[in-house]
């Protein structure tokens, strides 16, 4: 899409092809563009505002109709591993509020990477679009601001709220439970929340002028995500089941169950009713996908409707529904996944982006709420997300990206869309090395039980006939994710490609895989029978790719080598324990070695999916791992806790393997600093061309076929 679409890129994709245009690059130009996130518009005109990441100095960007000149609204210039997000406008356009800082942990310590002796804080403040210095609202987080300018917020599980122009003292909502996720009525008079009580929840409306609060048909269930109608009198919610006490639970470990969920309520308190049970079929059940990569669960429509996600017929897509029940309209039909979605201001039009026709990328469409045939809005060898329709109706913003040229943000009238232009155009460092980056292929190859897996192949430049080089093989984390021909549209993620990149430029091959239990494939591939700690079924995946490398006549087959983080640095554990005769080294970043232990252990798990859980585990095949390692963790991982590297390296040095290490004392699981992540990077280069790029005959045998 974007090369073909784009004037003003004319110049700038005018890359030269072959090896002769390949220049060398450095880590650092590969990693040095600002990567952009959370973007997001004013309710009316034409405003849109995102975060830009330069090389760890996070800074909010506006720009604004007809001519949309980007510019930058806040100052903050240290890599400094605070996060800006929860970009919200206010009613009128005239400021943004935003959270800086990230959430706390369990001891309560907020992430402080740089080990700053006056600590670290998460924190809500707001900025006018007219400029000038940020304000400081209150600690807090996941804010929502009223018609009228009042900021709610939720701060050590409680509500509060606050005027914003900081004329009043910040004002607590005092309620039971551990109470979040505000969401303001659409004429500004009630505030929804949810209030989680440990083994049930409730949806709590809180009256601003009566100062008070009730609960909206509280049951023993477990209530959440509480959506406004838009004439503020109704609120839809999810509803899903209580459990019994002894009810199995544990990440990857407990077994799947069904739970239907859509509820509609009197948001005064005159009752509520189920609009929508599900099946007790597991696709029909609660969308774990949307919740977590999506576009939300519930949004109200025109035409007394909701939109809400399911993957009923397998494929996560988009229905609408009565909000006084009935059966839903299927919005999105096809064997393939809506991933995020976004609504027009009159909630009348969806856009949404998908893998519709293009598998390995994403793409966007639009289509009505009533219902009626999707239209395409961008095509081609781009990748394309986070559409939005500025307050105009009229105007779309997006995120895109391709394989030579990071993700950027673009404005398009939504009756031109191949008119796009870019925005912040110059923010892109002189000496990126676009003409410098290889296209990676895509490539299917099959798994050791038949299974087809999708894979990108990076060749490096330069390549002679007959030539072998050293290969190594990418697992994405997750592992809810999808690698794509192009740069990704996740931060950590399209660090990754980054370094794949990288590792080309330096003479490997490398094959970036997306085995079974990822997302694009449909929810059976997705949630592939005996993966993770029932049985590590994706592994197959993972040999399947060292199989298909030692059948190529381009890959030396004594040279190849692992690399992953979280779910990739578990595979990559497992491969160096189970097979180090096909894998000669590895770098495990924050990689799970022990599915039943620490913050991964469950509750209620019988005593044989425990031991399964177990033996799906690196750990249990260390008598057999013979490979050097690179661990690589942050010890304030808050996603995978330290101790899993901890007990593993242990565990190794027993048995005499060579091990080395990069720790990052205090940051968290996706790096904070991009000072981290080019240390990380640059370790892990280092490693594999001291492991693999040299290696003695007589150090590894060549494989049996």
């Amino acid at each position: 899409m974007i090369n073909r679409w784009l004037p003003l890129l004319v110049l700038l994709c005018a890359i030269p092809s072959g090896a002769a245009a390949q220049k060398p690059f450095t880590l650092q130009q590969v990693m040095s563009a600002p990567f952009p996130e959370h973007l997001t518009v004013s309710r009316t005109g034409q405003r849109a505002a995102w975060v830009f990441d330069q090389e760890g100095r996070r800074n909010i960007w506006l720009a604004e109709g007809p001519e949309f000149a980007a510019r930058q609204l806040t100052s903050y210039s240290e890599d400094d591993g605070q996060e800006i997000e929860d970009l919200i406008f206010t009613a009128d356009g005239s400021a943004i509020i935003y959270v800086r800082g990230g959430e706390k942990n369990q001891a309560g310590q907020a992430p402080n990477p740089t080990s700053n002796p006056a600590g670290a804080e998460q924190a809500v403040w707001a900025v006018n679009c007219s400029g000038g210095e940020p304000r400081r609202i209150d600690a807090g987080n996941s804010p929502d601001v009223s018609a009228s300018g009042v900021v709610a917020y939720a701060k050590d599980g409680q509500i509060w709220i606050a005027p914003l122009d900081g004329k009043e003292k910040p004002l607590q909502i005092v309620a039971r439970g551990h109470n979040g996720d505000p969401h303001w009525s659409p004429d500004g008079k009630h505030l929804a929340f949810v209030s989680s009580r440990a083994d049930h929840g409730f949806i709590g409306v809180y009256d601003a002028a009566a100062k008070t609060v009730r609960f909206l048909a509280p049951s023993v269930d477990r209530d959440s995500s509480p959506e406004w109608s838009p004439d503020s009198k109704r609120i839809a919610f999810v509803r899903r089941p209580a459990e019994q006490r002894d009810a199995p639970e544990g990440l990857f470990i407990a077994p799947d169950v069904a739970q239907p969920w859509a509820w509609v309520a009197d948001a005064a308190g005159g009752g509520a009713k189920e609009i929508w049970k599900s099946t007790a079929a597991l696709e029909a059940s609660f969308p774990y996908m949307a919740n977590g990569t999506g576009g939300g669960i519930l949004h109200w429509v025109t035409g007394n409707r909701l939109l809400f996600a399911s993957e009923q017929d397998g494929w996560q897509h988009l229905y609408a529904l009565s909000a006084d029940g009935g059966a839903p309209l299927l919005l999105t039909p096809g064997n393939c996944e809506v991933e995020n979605w976004s609504l027009a201001p009159d909630l009348a039009t969806v856009l949404f982006n998908s893998n519709c026709e293009d598998v390995d990328r994403r793409h966007l469409w639009r289509v009505s709420a009533a219902g009626g045939t999707a239209e395409r809005l961008t095509m081609g060898e781009g990748i394309e997300w986070d559409g939005k329709l500025l307050g105009d109706g009229k105007t779309f913003v997006f995120l895109a990206s391709d394989a030579r040229h990071p993700a950027r943000p673009f404005v398009a009238a939504l009756d031109a869309p191949a008119k796009s232009r870019q925005l912040a155009a110059s923010s892109l460092p002189a000496d990126f090395p676009a003409a410098s980056l290889v296209v990676p292929q895509q490539i299917i190859y099959p798994s050791t039980d038949g299974l087809a897996i999708h894979a990108q192949l990076f060749l490096p430049p330069g390549i002679k006939p007959g030539e072998q080089r050293p290969a190594v093989i990418f697992m994405h984390g997750g592992s809810m994710r999808q690698m794509l021909l192009g740069w990704h549209y996740m931060y950590y993620y399209s660090n990754s490609y980054a370094m794949n990149q990288y590792l080309a430029s330096r003479g490997y091959i490398v094959l970036s895989v997306n085995y079974r239990s990822g997302i694009g494939y449909g929810r059976a591939f997705r949630e592939a029978p005996g993966r993770a700690g029932r049985g590590a079924s994706e592994y197959q995946d993972i040999v399947g790719a060292g199989l298909y490398l030692r059948g190529r006549g381009d890959v030396d087959s004594r040279r190849i080598g692992l690399w992953g983080g979280s779910y990739g640095g578990y595979l990559t554990a497992l491969g160096l324990a189970r097979n180090s005769d096909l894998f000669a080294a590895g770098v495990d970043l924050h990689g799970v070695h022990d599915w039943p232990t620490d913050n991964w252990d469950g509750k209620n798990i019988p005593a044989e999916l425990t031991k399964l859980a177990h033996d799906s585990s690196p750990v249990t095949s260390v008598d057999t791992w013979r490979s050097p390692v690179l661990f690589i963790h942050g010890d304030d991982d808050r996603n995978v806790t330290f101790l899993q590297t901890v007990d593993l390296v242990a565990r190794l040095r027993k048995r005499g393997v060579a091990i080395e290490q990069l720790v990052f004392p205090d940051d968290v699981h996706d790096f904070l600093l991009h000072r981290d992540w080019m240390a990380a990077y640059s370790a892990a280069a280092d490693f594999f061309d001291r492991r693999l790029k040299v290696i003695p005959a007589a150090a590894m045998p060549a494989p049996k076929n």
